[in-house]
């Protein structure tokens, strides 16, 4: 998912509160679905192990990550299209810090650490499989996944498909509709999403309606109460992404949305409890 916003300075006072609810682990969810945006990465570095485990701790319903495909075809977790900004690549291989995700194998991601860019504590970090970040969340929280880029990675939509086969509680979505239209061919049982920069369009709509579209997900920006109704109206739920500020998660609640995506589940979760 594309970071809409930047660094927000959360009231001490919420944090707090956020982290006490965490206690309260038995409380049925109430209101949208809580989503950490590739896992709770306000406080565990983006798509690790570490940043399930704290989506987790922060009772997150699902968890949000960004699939690529290496050089010798496994499915890893990574937003970028290089790794320069989440691994020591610069270090590790000087001369192929730019490159694609899609150029190094799954050995020489082994070799990256994935924690340090986001602090100390997160030293040593790795970036991990698809199967293996599921097998974290072992059925404790749903996973979305989405295709990162797919165009580079043609027919990786299938291997998605091969990959969570069996698996529960999985959403698979995109950017790329066409992709998505192909990716619901080969796993027609697994609910879809259709990721949109801007507002969908009718026509847009009715097109994800009529290819088997589960969920509609826009930016919050775009995302008011008439557009939920209009995605219901077809039978869809509408999810949104990336929504930090309290006050924003407040309004987003109020349009009846079936999901928010957060970098903070924990204060979302807050914030719902009212």
């Amino acid at each position: 998912m594309r970071r809409l916003l930047g660094t927000l300075l959360v009231p001490a006072a919420l944090l707090a509160t956020a982290t006490s609810a965490l206690a309260d682990t038995d409380r049925p969810r109430s209101g949208p679905e809580v989503v950490a945006h590739r896992g709770a990465s306000a406080d565990a570095p983006e798509n690790t192990l570490a940043a399930a485990d704290e989506a987790l701790a922060q009772r997150a319903d699902a968890v949000e990550v960004d699939v690529q495909r290496t050089a010798d075809g496994h499915l890893v977790l990574v937003h970028d299209a290089t790794l320069a900004r989440t691994t020591d690549v610069a270090r590790v291989f000087p001369t192929r810090a730019l490159s694609p995700v899609g150029a190094f194998t799954l050995a020489e991601l082994r070799r990256l650490d994935a924690g340090s860019w986001f602090s100390p504590a997160s030293a040593g970090e790795r970036i991990p499989t698809l199967a293996e970040f599921a097998d974290r969340l072992h059925g404790r929280a749903d996973l979305l996944v989405e295709l990162k880029d797919p165009a580079r990675y043609p027919g990786m939509e299938k291997e998605v498909a091969y990959e969570i086969d069996g698996r529960c509680g999985v959403v698979v979505q995109s950017f790329d509709h066409d992709v998505m239209r192909s990716f619901a061919e080969a796993a027609p049982d697994v609910p879809a999403g259709w990721l949109f920069d801007g507002r969908p369009t009718a026509a847009q709509l009715d097109d994800a309606a009529a290819h088997g579209v589960t969920q509609i997900n826009p930016s919050f920006e775009v995302v008011d109460a008439a557009l939920v109704a209009e995605v219901a109206a077809r039978g869809m739920q509408t999810g949104t992404y990336t929504v930090d500020a309290p006050d924003d998660m407040r309004r987003i609640a109020d349009t009846g949305v079936d999901r928010i995506i957060t970098d903070r589940p924990a204060v979302l979760r807050t914030v719902l409890a009212g």
